[in-house]
């Protein structure tokens, strides 16, 4: 029997599940996949983090007697190739969006595929309702977890002591230009150990519930991206924090990443469409939606969380909610088209969690904030950057603008020395449009 580890978002060997399960000659492979990276730009962030990052992997497999081939290709290719090279079987972690599970069709029709949770905490089969159905609330659906919320430790995979490497071509590795991309300057915490990143984190647990939605302090754990692509495992990251006792605030952060997963799993029609029977009657004014992306709304929270994301591939949970409302309800434009920007600039971009993310924005997802609650943009930036700290470390050339003014709509515009972009929209003639537009759709579509 001659296997194939294929690691997807599983980049680590510590708590792996195709390693643990894996038996006898083996063959470890990661695929850059030519389906997902022609649609991206050469100067994608997230290419130059997974490489980086696969390149860890091979050599920390080699540090166990391993090894792993690069592919550039479609992995139908790969795996007819390696079929026609005499393997029989393949390994690899689950993945739930639409893209991965076609694909996954596809490679059964040529090998085997068994899948393994690894990715996330649970199978989203495994947590019912008392009438067998999913759960469609966050709150009732965390209660249900309370097995794992008592527990203080998680057990985790241990790696097969069963393994032998087969003979292949390891050396060959396609460069970054090979594959049409440039190297990126990555953030600097992406370059540190994820485990030592969080073990630094706990030490700021006594205050994580006060500070994780102030934008300009350093409140958060940084674990998304990590958590994304697998370099540290979820087990690992709750048994770390389960022992202790203040972090009951951040494991339930963690239970809403299992809570996005577990509703794509079982509705994944959300993907591509309201989840809430409901049809709004969007506005989708293209240059609007232009602006949002440049972050050139006239609403200096808005402007400066978007034009962060453009730089950094990085934005806040708090400016997620910010930006994601005003598109929606202020701009009136559908959730769709925010959650396509965020998945083509976001680092730690992850299907479940920004779909239900955006249908949570948007108030069409079973779990959403109700229509009728619509963020000031301005109130936001008062409460979370009160100083204008975030604003103006990333608009400059705001310094010198009294904080106070900053979270006052139109005040900016107001300074003749500024230049400052005109609102696109008012904030409350726009909030009275958006809740009129979901009356309409909730009382006659619902």
């Amino acid at each position: 029997m001659r296997q194939i580890l294929w690691f997807r978002r599983d980049l680590r060997v510590k708590d792996n599940a195709i390693l643990a399960h894996a038996q006898g000659e083996v063959l470890p492979i990661f695929i850059f996949d030519t389906n997902i990276l022609n649609k991206l730009p050469s100067n994608d962030k997230r290419v130059t983090f997974i490489y980086q990052s696969v390149l860890k992997l091979k050599k920390e497999l080699q540090n166990l007697g391993l090894d792993l081939a690069i592919f550039y290709d479609e992995p139908q290719t790969v795996f007819k190739n390696l079929k026609t090279a005499g393997f029989t079987s393949a390994l690899c972690s689950v993945d739930y969006d639409h893209y991965a599970k076609e694909r996954d069709k596809k490679i059964e029709k040529i090998l085997p595929l068994q899948r393994f949770t690894d990715s996330f905490l649970i199978h989203p089969k495994e947590v019912l309702n008392k009438s067998h159905l999913p759960y469609k609330v966050f709150t009732p659906f965390y209660n249900a977890l309370h097995y794992l919320w008592e527990a203080h430790n998680i057990k985790a995979f241990e790696c097969s002591k069963n393994l032998s490497l087969t003979h292949f071509d390891y050396p060959n590795i396609p460069t970054l230009q090979e594959m049409g991309f440039t190297k990126q300057l990555l953030p600097d915490f992406l370059m540190q150990n994820p485990h030592e990143l969080l073990k630094n984190f706990t030490q700021s647990l006594n205050d994580y519930s006060q500070k994780r939605d102030f934008i300009a302090l350093n409140g958060t754990s940084q674990m998304s991206v990590f958590l994304r692509f697998g370099l540290i495992s979820p087990k690992e990251v709750f048994n770390t924090m389960r022992s202790y006792p203040q972090s009951q605030a951040y494991i339930r952060q963690l239970f809403f990443r299992e809570f996005y997963n577990y509703l794509l799993y079982h509705f994944p029609k959300t993907q591509f469409e309201n989840q809430k029977p409901i049809e709004v009657e969007w506005n989708n004014n293209k240059e609007h939606f232009k602006k949002w992306c440049k972050g050139e709304t006239g609403v200096p929270i808005v402007d400066a969380a978007m034009q962060h994301l453009n730089t950094t591939g990085l934005m806040h949970n708090r400016l997620r909610m910010i930006v994601a409302s005003y598109l929606t309800k202020n701009l009136l434009i559908n959730w769709q088209w925010g959650e396509a920007y965020f998945a083509e600039k976001l680092l730690d971009y992850e299907a479940s969690s920004n779909i239900a993310s955006w249908q949570w924005a948007a108030s069409t997802g079973s779990d959403a904030v109700p229509y009728f609650r619509i963020f000031n943009p301005y109130l936001q930036s008062a409460k979370f950057d009160k100083e204008g700290v975030f604003i103006t470390l990333v608009l400059p050339w705001l310094k010198e603008v009294d904080a106070k003014r900053l979270h006052k709509e139109n005040a900016t515009q107001s300074d003749l020395f500024l230049n400052y972009p005109q609102q696109i929209v008012s904030i409350a003639q726009s909030r009275s449009r958006a809740i009129e537009t979901f009356k309409k759709a909730h009382y006659e579509n619902a």
